[in-house]
């Protein structure tokens, strides 16, 4: 019987991993259309919106043709809720599309995958599978020098840059075991190390869930995203206050 195993990435790896970073942030715009589609403003904006254009079609239930004629309306509905669908996406992408770009364009994208997260011992890059199945990800930073800054002080502080698990998987919870291997292999490899940060989003509650539970705490809100603002934003746990 297959089991999961989380595994250190290999050179091989390279090809799914960037295909994996690229879906995971294009899930967060399937996400956000979702939610769109969902709230009570987009409701009532197409009930209105189907309202106006059913009256001006005169499309309203007619009895005198039976059961067909309170029928209808229908179409209207489905007239206005179409484009409506396409403009939620047409507004909501281009957000997701700068920050699968920007992922994909990181220093840690650019050549070896295995390399970058060699720098430090503190640093990983996991991959968790079930039998032959990718199931998800997990990459740790812990490199002695930041990326953006070059800030000495970086030394101290190492940053989850990618979490993911795909469907139907985190029902499982494989998410908390993956986040618990990282962690643990971080402030194990280096006393240097006191914090790691990783980012918070609203649209991906596994992680979100799974981060909170394991001590990250909310440091600020980096910015926000899509039609309706969806708050980013950067956690962080202190080696104390790691769970055992």
């Amino acid at each position: 019987m297959a089991s999961a195993l989380i595994r250190p990435i290999d050179d091989s790896d390279d090809k799914l991993v960037r295909f994996m970073v690229a879906k995971a942030n294009m899930e967060s715009l399937a996400a956000a259309n979702r939610r769109a589609l969902y709230s009570p403003l987009y409701i009532a904006v197409w009930l209105a919106l189907s309202a106006a254009f059913i009256e001006f079609m005169d499309w309203y239930p007619k009895p005198h043709y039976g059961f067909l004629g309170y029928l209808q309306p229908l179409p209207g509905f489905a007239t206005i809720f179409v484009p409506l669908m396409f403009a939620v996406d047409w507004i909501n992408r281009p957000y997701f599309e700068d920050l699968t770009q920007a992922a994909l364009r990181a220093p840690d994208m650019r050549a070896s995958i295995k390399a970058h997260y060699s720098r430090s011992p503190a640093s990983g890059f996991w991959i968790v599978e079930y039998g032959d199945k990718f199931v998800g990800l997990i990459a740790i930073d812990a490199s002695t020098e930041d990326d953006s800054t070059k800030r000495p002080e970086a030394k101290t502080t190492a940053t989850i840059r990618h979490f993911y698990v795909q469907e139907p998987y985190p029902a499982a919870g494989i998410q908390d075991d993956l986040l618990s291997h990282a962690v643990n292999h971080c402030f194990n490899k280096s006393t240097t190390v006191q914090q790691i940060k990783a980012p918070d989003s609203p649209l991906v509650p596994y992680a979100r869930k799974s981060l909170k539970e394991a001590g990250f705490i909310l440091e600020k809100t980096t910015e926000t995203v899509g039609l309706f603002r969806w708050k980013l934003g950067m956690r962080s746990l202190q080696r104390e206050k790691r769970k055992a």
